[in-house]
């Protein structure tokens, strides 16, 4: 194995490696989160994302960094969850570009396809924030740049190129405030850093902690077909089969049959629906239901051979899941001709959901605090939304990136309304007209999201410190727009500090209560009493949320 050129062979098994490392790692990431909340998640979404990746690239056999990493680039891509899973991706996505051509690469060529990682990635962020996995990424790849110059050994170059980005990681509290506050480095550079060890464990033919790689099929795929089977009737299922595969292009097929994406992009969407295609110069990859997967391949088998199939009776899986004599409750109703214009949404609990249903949200993906929705899960519920426009509300700031990722992946218009928080998704879907296009109701849900002030009740999960507050674990946070106004042992203390901070009895005329899993109605009525003795202005609503995590969730306008 030569020292000094990076094969695919070799980049495979440092891709994973690194994912296993990650896995193994990926609690004591999320306990780094800043916020002590008991959602943190970034470790989550970092592994579901390089799993993702790792899946890909276990696939293949070539060996040629190129198609390697080109797979990296795509499982990453469509796998990403949370900012820092979408950052990862960007990462690699620029990584795969400058390499794509090669076949093995020097310290030289691994240096600038690492510094190509970082622009690109750069470039996607909006406000790229220094200390973060960004600073860290930045920094290793820059000294990853000089090292290769008097370096051209793999080994000792992924030493160095580790070593910066660990003294990096030490340095991010100096970057971010916030973060020394609390006696942390940022998680997403930590889980970067633990990419990193396990490429360099790979090079020197190590062993890392042993710890499977989590399959996706088991944290991905079954959940997401569950949460929207579940909202239709077994015999309302257009397209029975979940159908996945590749055709491998060969020469002798192309010269008859050249291939163009798009054409086959639209030949494919007269036989099924959520369709995805992603091709290179050597395969394309297809997801699609459809209810005769044979023509669909015979279709892909114009252009070459077809590998990696599977297909998946979703109409048995359906009933295995609800049972076939559960009530009918509010069937998917599939059509022919699209609807001009359909909301996707994302919320956690019951009540929410219906929620959302009720104010017009056509698909409502199950997700937010502690299981982000990866971008193929947008993908997936944009296609089923079945219109020509879609406006996607990810109602989280930590889905807002795989949100906006995912409207490049699919064949309709999208928008995306940042909304941060469930109360600004609501606000958002008020001011929704299906009367008008998808600009203006774009433009006016932005808008109003912004009249909405947001409150959430949730406990610590550790001792920390944070904004000047001393907090320990089991204590009770009252949390205004992101920021901690409130902490106290007893819940319902918390509840009131938070509410004082919350509520401009000058201004503000109606508060919504979304009273979550673990709140009783006894609470509720005592935060009434405290409503109508202290802000005898205010109008109250109180509405079954049933969320995880935040007791309640209050929204002021």
């Amino acid at each position: 194995m030569s020292k000094h050129e990076l094969n695919g062979k070799r980049f495979a098994e440092m891709v994973l490696l690194g994912a296993n490392h990650l896995s193994s790692q990926s609690d004591m990431i999320d306990s780094l989160n800043v916020f002590p909340v008991p959602d943190g998640d970034t470790g989550t979404n970092m592994n579901l994302t390089m799993t993702s990746g790792a899946t890909e690239v276990e696939k293949l056999t070539e060996d040629h960094i190129g198609e390697v990493s080109g797979a990296l680039a795509k499982g990453l891509l469509m796998g990403a969850r949370g900012n820092s899973g979408v950052i990862l991706s960007q990462l690699f996505r620029g990584f795969s570009k400058h390499v794509k051509e090669y076949e093995k690469v020097n310290t030289t060529e691994f240096a600038n396809a690492l510094q190509a990682g970082v622009e690109t990635a750069y470039k996607a962020v909006m406000k790229p924030v220094e200390g973060t996995i960004l600073t860290v990424a930045k920094d290793a790849a820059n000294f990853g740049v000089e090292a290769a110059k008097t370096t051209d050994e793999l080994i000792p170059f992924m030493e160095k190129v580790l070593n910066e980005a660990k003294e990096s990681l030490e340095r991010t509290p100096d970057l971010l405030p916030v973060l020394k506050e609390v006696g942390v480095v940022d998680s997403g550079g930590q889980g970067l850093v633990t990419v990193y060890e396990g490429f360099l464990s790979a090079l020197k033919g190590e062993e890392l902690p042993e710890k499977k790689t989590p399959n996706l099929e088991d944290l991905v795929s079954t959940e997401h077909h569950k949460m929207h089977q579940d909202f239709m009737d077994t015999e309302d299922i257009e397209f029975g089969y979940c159908t996945e595969f590749m055709v491998k292009f060969e020469n002798d097929k192309l010269k008859d049959n050249p291939f163009d994406e798009e054409a086959y992009r639209q030949e494919l969407s007269n036989h099924g629906d959520s369709l995805l295609v992603v091709s290179d110069e050597d395969v394309v990859k297809v997801h699609i239901h459809a209810e005769y997967p044979g023509e669909v391949m015979t279709i892909g088998q114009k252009y070459g051979s077809l590998i990696n199939m599977k297909i998946e009776n979703m109409r048995e899986q359906h009933t295995s899941l609800i049972g076939e004599n559960r009530e009918s409750n509010q069937p998917n109703q599939k059509t022919e001709v699209k609807q001009k214009l359909a909301v996707v949404t994302v919320g956690m609990g019951s009540g929410i959901k219906e929620m959302f249903e009720s104010l017009g949200a056509a698909i409502v993906i199950e997700g937010g605090q502690t299981m982000n929705p990866s971008t193929q899960d947008i993908v997936e519920a944009i296609n089923e939304a079945h219109a020509e426009n879609v406006l996607v509300l990810p109602n989280n700031k930590n889905i807002v990136m795989a949100a906006e990722q995912a409207q490049d992946l699919v064949e309709c218009e999208v928008k995306v309304v940042p909304t941060k928080t469930v109360p600004q998704g609501m606000s958002a879907m008020l001011a929704l007209n299906f009367d008008t296009d998808l600009h203006t109701n774009h433009e006016a849900m932005t808008a109003a999201m912004d009249d909405v002030k947001t409150g959430q009740v949730t406990y610590a999960i550790r001792n920390t410190q944070i904004d000047g507050r001393e907090i320990e674990e089991g204590n009770f946070m009252g949390i205004l727009d992101g920021a901690i106004k409130a902490v106290n042992p007893d819940k319902m203390k918390a509840i009131y500090e938070l509410l004082e901070n919350l509520i401009d009895d000058s201004e503000d005329e109606i508060i919504t209560i979304l009273q979550g899993e673990e709140s009783s109605e006894d609470e509720v009525e005592q935060i009434e009493v405290f409503i109508e003795k202290n802000f005898d202005e205010i109008e109250v609503e109180v509405h079954q949320g049933n969320q995880p995590i935040y007791s309640f969730i209050f929204s002021v306008e």
